[in-house]
């Protein structure tokens, strides 16, 4: 369990890099995710070849997998764009709401009890959000887009968590990755005409970027997501990812200066997302 702990935390630090790159790479958040997804997708063929991990698995199984592929590229999608439109800060502190709407979905979706505890720490979080959205109008659209992107995390995490009971992390992430390069390639022309971007084919120095983020902030986090999710509940995670933020906020305020970009209740909201994380551990704590 320590060691899913230490990985769990690992993942964490790796998320939050995934927020710098959207700001520092040039394309829109339609053609940035599908490159991602693409780099991705090539990457895990050479690793489920190397390791010689064949994929046995009916088609019927494969499409089940592709299908919660598509949640994770709505989210990406999403969350890229919320950072397009506010900035690394806002886009990261959204991602956080995720805990809320997985208190929300999974009894929904597992026909289960709602647990009263993950509400209340998640309403903590929502409130923190809330105070930034009321108080700082000139990132409402970001915020907006950023609540809809963790949304679709909670789902896919949801849902993740089963497929993880039955497959290998590999094979559900490089089916994942394919799914999401084909659906969202072929919408691509369409996307454009709605939101063109200035150039397509990235340049040598978004390449360096692209790399990096599916090599470690994708293949290697979500690979490690998936283990995680064998050992520790849905919840924990998304509440413990809450930390994300943190890491993302420290490196925006040293690299972009983003601090001259918040006010006051941007500082107070993000002290009730960490109340609820801290809170979250006191609690795991004290039931072990």
């Amino acid at each position: 369990m320590k060691k899913s702990y230490l990985l769990l935390h690992l993942a964490v630090i790796l998320a939050g890099f995934t927020g710098i790159f959207g700001k520092l790479i040039s394309l829109n958040e339609g053609l940035l995710v599908w490159y991602r997804l693409l780099f991705s997708s090539i990457i895990l063929f050479v690793i489920l070849k190397l390791l010689k991990i064949r994929c046995t698995i009916s088609t019927q199984e494969k499409l089940r997998i592709s299908k919660v592929g598509l949640l994770i590229t709505m989210h990406w999608i999403f969350f890229y764009a919320s950072i397009k439109y506010s900035n690394i800060s806002i886009g990261v502190v959204c991602y956080c709401l995720t805990s809320f709407f997985t208190a929300i979905f999974k009894p929904l979706i597992d026909k289960e009890k709602f647990k009263l505890s993950e509400l209340l720490l998640s309403v903590l979080t929502l409130l923190g959000i809330s105070l930034i959205f009321h108080f700082d109008t000139s990132y409402q659209l970001g915020i907006c887009l950023g609540v809809i992107s963790s949304a679709f995390g909670a789902l896919y995490t949801i849902y993740n968590n089963r497929l993880v009971q039955h497959f290998d992390s590999k094979i559900i992430n490089y089916y994942q990755m394919i799914a999401g390069t084909f659906v969202l390639g072929l919408s691509m022309p369409i996307y454009l005409h709605f939101f063109p971007s200035e150039r397509i084919v990235p340049d040598l120095k978004d390449m360096g970027y692209l790399t990096f983020l599916a090599s470690f902030c994708t293949v290697g986090l979500y690979v490690a997501f998936a283990e995680v999710l064998r050992k520790i509940p849905a919840f924990t995670v998304n509440l413990t990812f809450n930390l994300e933020p943190i890491y993302a906020i420290i490196m925006a305020f040293l690299f972009f200066d983003e601090s001259k970009e918040v006010n006051i209740y941007f500082y107070i909201g993000l002290s009730f997302i960490i109340t609820s994380v801290v809170l979250q551990t006191l609690i795991s704590i004290r039931k072990k």
